[in-house]
């Protein structure tokens, strides 16, 4: 098969073949192509078992987002406040805002501060979106 100059809309193959005439030529040809066929499933195999692999070894969430908020350090009256909403892991905090926060009893602006440094210091913030949270390790807890 040859380019001619630029184009690649061609849909014609031309191959030209010679025999011993031990094969018709169209059954070599079916032959060969299915021998081609059989040697590049290789690589359609390798694709598909290759995709799950990557998708099972990188984790689902940032490992910090499944830590207790306990971890943080927070004072006592922050993490009480906390817990009292049900707020467990890193995960649960970063996903509220400043004012559900606000809202919750005994939180004042002050443990709010607290919390956002806190969280800022780990690269983190109020008001992430975290699709499928809790995951399945936590949520049977």
């Amino acid at each position: 098969a040859a380019r001619v100059e630029q184009r690649t809309d061609l849909d014609k193959l031309v191959i030209d073949m010679e025999t011993n005439g031990t094969l018709e030529p169209e059954e070599a040809i079916r032959r060969a192509a299915t021998i081609l066929a059989e040697q590049l499933d290789a690589f359609v195999d390798l694709r598909d078992v290759r995709v799950p692999e990557e998708k099972e070894e990188k984790p689902e969430f940032d490992p910090i987002l499944l830590r207790p908020v306990d971890d943080l350090e927070l004072t006592v009256r922050s993490a009480n406040c906390l817990k009292a909403e049900a707020i467990h892991y890193i995960g649960d905090l970063v996903q509220r805002t400043e004012v559900e926060l606000l809202k919750t009893p005994n939180l004042g602006k002050k443990s709010l501060t607290e919390i956002k440094d806190v969280l800022a210091s780990r690269g983190l913030s109020l008001g992430m979106r975290l699709e499928n949270w809790p995951p399945a390790s936590i949520a049977e807890d």
